[in-house]
């Protein structure tokens, strides 16, 4: 039935609601309460705390794990064990910790609600919960309400309602009484209101016909049932990454075990089931030592920090991966009003009959004539007030002409004062005009305003130069051609006239043989950081593409005002867009730039088109329409003034609606996914050189140069402190300057995986040569010199790792102090394994005394010298080929 209401009368909406004129009575209205339920959106499902503890061990390294200390608990190394279940725990709970904290975030910035209705019960106005309106029910509405259902117009005064939240439209839209004989989409449907939009102006009465989830925010947001949620580049890296050495530790932890078996066999062991059982053990080793157990926790707490950084810049996370998302996105695909605009009407320029536009003085003694009496009547045809408190209420036409006149230094509350109203003919549809009586200079004055059209028309006359003459031709097409220019520029644009009347009560009749005096001409303008930020995302290689339900001409007059529209780009309306075929689209889609008057399944399609392409898409809203289009988009990001519907279905939550806002929240994200390279690639250059060091002296007979525990010690106590400090580097001078990263790109790509191979086997080279030292006196010192020079040069890789193109030093050795503090922590945890008591546990020999502390350090000191060094001497290397490239260009 809602589908139709805008299409039939009202008798007939009233008996097919069993209802009157008076509303319902109480006891009907309690009965339609029990069976319809409340007037609610009824609340998603949120995931249990359990559900998503247990979905942290799908990980593929974490079932490898999980085997391993399963197998070393029926092994007997109990402590192992313990260890590994332990941070698996630990893990598991950080990421519940966060997913809740995020949901947090989100019902702190829930404000969006109608708390109470006026509606007619049995004939008497009444108040009442909003949530407890029932269809067939009559609401008042006034200037300033949330209309807390949707519903049929009986009567309407001069109502204007923005439904900015359901079409995206920037302006009011402007109700009548009427009966629409065809289906027309929300934005045309005149005679309806909708739940959820703000009365601006005027007074209504409607009759509810859609309660809860059948309006049409209940239908949108059923929308999002149909939509599916994106994993984040990162998450499909970290899986596919995680299979892929899940594998790869298994074959090598089998392959190791057949050769020790095979050796084994071969030497004819005296004792073989002891053999076997320290060969499995020396195999588990080596899974322990290949798996750094604290990735997915220091993964965790580096986006965790870049939430932090966010938050600074007024973008709340609610999804913890949407932190990196940001930095891979390619294209952003932005709503206009509020995000790149201003979200205000402003005048921008002005036309008299003398021809002045543009400046206008901001000294009114300055004032001629004409000017003066452009501003009295901008004023006074006016219902728009500010109160005490500041807040602006009124149509935002209105306000922006009060406005206007404030910020030229003219006080509309004193020309009010000075002439006060003593009657009126408010503004309607139908004549597009309105008028108000005042006396000014001892005669009565009829000031109005209206569309230029209506008021050009009604003229016979123009005050040019404080003069009043004949509005000729030749002035009325002057007037024309102005107003065809800010119609070319988008503005919107109103003319203002007065009259002398001899009468104290004005009639419709009286709006004719006018005096014209001139136009104002406004727009909702760009914010002004919004033209940076729009030439940053350009040189970031991100395409910016507006979005929205405003008209085409105004649409793509800001999009070319700031940057976003370039000469042979395409703008496109959601009408025009549904006679496109997906080949079609996906030809087109690059150069269209501006989508204006689309539907919610438009911002879908145009999300997935993208998608399709391998694009890494960013969607920003704030209305109803928006929610399925922020699910669908690899990274949702919603307005902090939003609907709640909003909110819930985006990843990331703007607070202060600013697109601006959003790049500085990608250079946040590119840094977090840099800074998330550099603390994997330090876990794994260390797990590397233990692996190769441990296969070394498989290969050549030695023994197994590390216990498990000591491996377990070094990843999950040695290691985390240096890899979340490497989460805290600030951001490369060219962060913004390079392409966006391709999501399917692994981790491990280009200099990346160079750099961790080589920072690998130096490391491995220093540790096999403290235990071929140690193994001279024993092979008990043999195993803690290799044991203390991996520690060391693990930890002292921190410096490489900050950097693959610069030294520490050039970074700056105090730039990241967390690093310099890791580093000295790590060492008190390393001299803590010297204690008596500890050195048992951990098989360092009393033998193992400063002598072999002090080669050990030298090992690991030489190692990352050589990898800093390395650096130097490949930027000398690379400079003289930049250099020729860019003599080239």
């Amino acid at each position: 039935m809602t589908k139709h209401v805008y299409q039939k009368e009202t008798t007939q909406l009233m008996q097919d609601l069993n209802t009157t004129t008076a509303g319902l009575t109480q006891a009907e209205a309690q009965q339609r309460l029990q069976e319809m339920g409340l007037n609610q959106l009824a609340e998603a499902k949120k995931k249990s705390a359990l559900f998503l503890f247990l979905e942290t061990f799908k990980d593929a390294m974490v079932i490898v794990l999980l085997i391993v200390a399963i197998v070393q608990m029926i092994m007997g190394a109990h402590v192992e064990a313990l260890v590994i279940f332990a941070v698996l725990l630990l893990n598991s709970l950080v990421s519940v910790i966060q997913a809740k904290k995020a949901e947090g975030s989100l019902d702190a910035l829930k404000k969006l609600a109608a708390p109470d209705a006026s509606v007619l019960r049995s004939g008497q106005e009444q108040s009442i919960p909003a949530k407890e309106i029932v269809t067939g029910d009559i609401v008042i509405l006034e200037a300033g309400d949330y209309v807390p259902a949707d519903g049929r117009l009986l009567e309407a005064s001069t109502l204007k309602v923005d439904e900015g939240m359901l079409t995206g439209e920037s302006t009011p839209a402007e109700k009548e009484i009427t009966t629409l004989s065809k289906e027309a989409p929300i934005g045309d449907r005149i005679n309806m209101v909708f739940s959820g939009t703000i009365v601006t102006y005027g007074r209504g009465k409607f009759l509810v016909t859609a309660t809860g989830n059948t309006t049409e925010i209940g239908q949108v947001a059923d929308l999002l049932e149909s939509t599916t949620e994106q994993k984040t580049p990162l998450q499909r890296g970290l899986d596919l990454f995680s299979k892929k050495l899940s594998f790869a530790i298994l074959i090598l932890s089998l392959v190791i075990l057949g050769v020790q078996l095979l050796r084994i066999f071969l030497d004819g062991s005296v004792d073989v089931t002891q053999d076997i059982l320290n060969a499995f053990m020396f195999a588990v080793a080596v899974a322990v030592a290949a798996i750094p157990e604290a990735l997915q926790s220091i993964v965790t707490i580096v986006l965790s920090l870049g939430t932090k950084k966010m938050a600074k810049h007024h973008a709340i996370i609610r999804k913890l991966p949407a932190v990196e998302t940001l930095g891979s996105t390619s294209i952003i695909c932005t709503d206009k009003t509020g995000t790149l605009t201003q979200n205000k009407m402003t005048v921008v320029d002005h036309y008299l009959a003398n021809g002045q536009s543009g400046e206008f003085s901001t000294d009114p003694k300055k004032w001629q004539t004409d000017e003066q009496r452009l501003i009295e009547i901008s004023v006074l045809a006016n219902d728009a007030t500010i109160s005490k408190d500041g807040t602006k209420l009124g149509d935002p036409t209105e306000i922006a002409l009060i406005d206007f006149s404030e910020n030229k230094n003219q006080s509309y509350q004193k020309l009010r004062k000075q002439y006060p109203r003593e009657d009126e003919l408010p503004f309607d549809s139908d004549r597009k005009l309105m008028s108000t009586l005042h006396t000014i200079d001892q005669q009565k004055i009829m000031v109005t305003k209206g569309g230029p059209d209506i008021v050009f028309e009604r003229s016979t006359k123009v005050l040019r130069n404080g003069q009043i003459v004949e509005f000729t031709a030749e002035l009325k097409n002057q007037f024309q051609k102005q107003n065809e220019v800010f119609a070319e520029r988008a503005l919107r644009v109103l003319a203002f006239a007065y009259k002398e009347v001899a009468t104290d009560s004005l009639t419709l009749a009286e709006e004719e043989d006018l005096v014209l005096v001139g136009l104002l001409a406004m727009i909702d303008p760009p914010r002004a950081e919004v033209f940076q930020a729009v030439a940053d995302a350009n040189s970031a290689g991100i395409q910016t593409v507006m979005i929205t339900g405003d008209h085409k001409t105004t649409a793509v007059a800001i999009a070319k005002e700031i940057g976003i529209f370039q000469p042979g780009d395409q703008a496109l309306t959601g009408v025009e867009l549904d006679q496109l075929s997906e080949v079609e689209l996906a030809e087109k889609l690059a150069k269209i730039t501006v989508y204006a008057r689309v539907s919610p399944e438009n911002k879908i399609r145009i999300v997935r088109a993208w998608q399709e392409k391998g694009k890494i898409s960013a969607m920003t809203g704030d209305g109803v329409n928006d929610a399925p289009a922020l699910k669908q988009a690899d990274i949702g990001i919603a307005m902090g003034t939003g609907t709640d519907v909003a909110k819930d279905a985006a990843a990331m939550v703007l607070t202060d609606d600013n697109f601006a806002s959003i790049i500085k929240a990608v250079e946040v994200g590119r840094n977090v996914f840099d800074n998330i390279k550099k603390a994997v690639a330090y876990l794994f250059a260390g797990n590397l050189g233990a692996i190769i060091a441990i296969v070394f002296a498989l290969a050549i007979g030695w023994s197994n140069p590390f216990t498990a525990l000591q491996l377990l010690f070094i990843n999950l106590v040695n290691d985390s402190l240096p890899a979340i400090a490497l989460g805290m580097e600030k951001a490369e001078p060219t962060i913004m300057k390079r392409q966006p990263r391709d999501p399917n790109s692994g981790i491990f790509t280009g200099k990346t995986l160079i750099s961790v191979t080589y920072r690998g086997i130096l490391i491995a080279l220093a540790v096999i040569t403290a235990q071929w030292l140690g193994n001279q006196q024993s092979p008990e010192l043999g195993v803690a010199m290799a044991f203390t020079t991996l520690i060391l040069s693990r930890t002292l890789q921190t410096f490489a790792a900050r950097s693959n193109t610069q030294t520490s030093l050039q970074v700056g050795l105090f730039s990241n102090k967390m690093v310099l503090l890791a580093i000295l922590v790590c060492g008190g945890l390393f001299s803590l394994t010297l204690l008596p008591g500890l050195r048992e546990v951990f098989a360092i020999p009393s033998t193992f005394a400063l002598k072999e502390i002090g080669l050990a350090l030298s090992l690991a000191t030489s190692a990352v010298l050589l990898m800093e060094i390395t650096k130097l001497i490949l930027v000398k290397i690379q400079e003289p080929k930049s250099e020729i490239q860019l003599t080239r260009n």
